[in-house]
């Protein structure tokens, strides 16, 4: 099915969220030439989760470079080639991989704008896989998102589903501000309809919305959940299962940690006035803390109950035999909604 605007053409397909980040990678590539993709093994191999796989093949070496394993150095020259105009797209291969490079993003990258007062533009996409839940190694299943949040001059997002994958690259990519994308990789094989760009179009009027708007993916009257990547699925599965009992869940998916779409979390609280965040990261110091802290400002009249937190424990990711017992559950999930209810 395809639709046509006055600036571009799109088709709707059913595509799995990697894909739908490879097709939106392609058509930022086909539609401005200073787009650049640069990375450890993102051209011959694709990734290792192929997620870059076959743009090496159709737009060259030059525009899809295989790096040196150093992200530091990645980060550093992309940094020196949005400086020149370019819009590099940077991959950390794993989540945990981040660290070396950190010096550069914060010290650098989130300062260079309000050090130049403004003068200074720095359009870096740093695409990060992150999150549990595939059976991996230390090192490659961290939830860095709070760290990251944490250090103005940054946008960070995490899409849960294809088509907002799809969109908020197209997004991340135009933004003259560094963007971290987080990509939750357990989700990179769900399938969704994504209405995509067709081969020489450019984005306009089709993205759905503003990429740092929180959106209502279920409605519900009796408690809101309020999460982002790989926790939206579950939060859906918990409302599924509370609905059994008679319980009305709203889910709201933040789409972005920072900025953090408050006025969206405190119309959806002031319905349903109970409040569960939750997120993959560790509670202790995470994005629902920041969210607890303002909600319970803004609502404390509305609120029946404290704003309550489902996340990772303060510990070391486990090994991976060890991890389902280290994430966020449905049982889990559904004890803090049964908690909240029960004020």
């Amino acid at each position: 099915m395809a639709a046509q605007t006055a600036t571009q053409t799109v088709t709707t397909k059913n595509l799995p969220l990697a894909k739908a980040i490879n097709e939106s990678l392609r058509a930022a590539l086909e539609s401005d030439p200073k787009v650049l993709i640069m990375g450890e093994d993102v051209g011959k191999l694709g990734g290792v989760f192929r997620v870059t796989d076959g743009l090496q093949k159709d737009f060259g070496e030059r525009r899809v470079v295989d790096t040196p394993l150093a992200e530091s150095g990645i980060v550093g020259a992309a940094i020196g080639l949005a400086l020149r105009g370019y819009r590099p797209v940077v991959e950390i291969q794993f989540d945990g991989f981040v660290f070396p490079a950190y010096d550069q993003i914060v010290t650098q990258l989130a300062k260079m704008h309000a050090r130049s007062l403004g003068k200074v533009k720095l359009p870096v996409v740093i695409r990060i896989p992150y999150g549990g839940g595939i059976g991996a190694v230390e090192h490659h299943s961290e939830s860095p998102e709070a760290l990251f949040a944490h250090v103005p001059g940054l946008k960070i997002v995490s899409p849960s589903n294809s088509s907002d994958a799809y969109w908020m690259m197209q997004q991340a990519i135009q933004s003259d501000d560094p963007v971290i994308f987080f990509e939750p990789k357990r989700r990179y094989w769900d399938k969704g309809e994504v209405a995509v760009l067709n081969s020489g179009s450019a984005a306009g009027e089709s993205i759905p919305d503003p990429l740092h708007k929180a959106r209502v993916v279920r409605e519900g009257t009796d408690l809101t959940l309020a999460a982002y990547g790989p926790m939206v699925k579950l939060c859906q599965e918990v409302a599924d299962a509370a609905a059994e009992e008679g319980r009305s869940l709203e889910i709201l998916d933040l789409r972005s940690v920072s900025p953090l779409d408050f006025d969206a979390i405190q119309t959806s609280v002031e319905k349903t006035r109970r409040l569960v965040v939750v997120h993959e990261a560790p509670v202790f110091f995470g994005s629902g803390a920041e969210i607890a802290a303002r909600i319970t400002e803004r609502c404390f009249y509305h609120l029946e109950a404290p704003v309550l937190r489902v996340g990772g424990y303060h510990a070391p990711y486990p090994p991976a035999r060890l991890e389902e017992e280290y994430l966020p559950s449905l049982d889990r999930v559904l004890d803090a909604v049964d908690r909240a209810l029960a004020y």
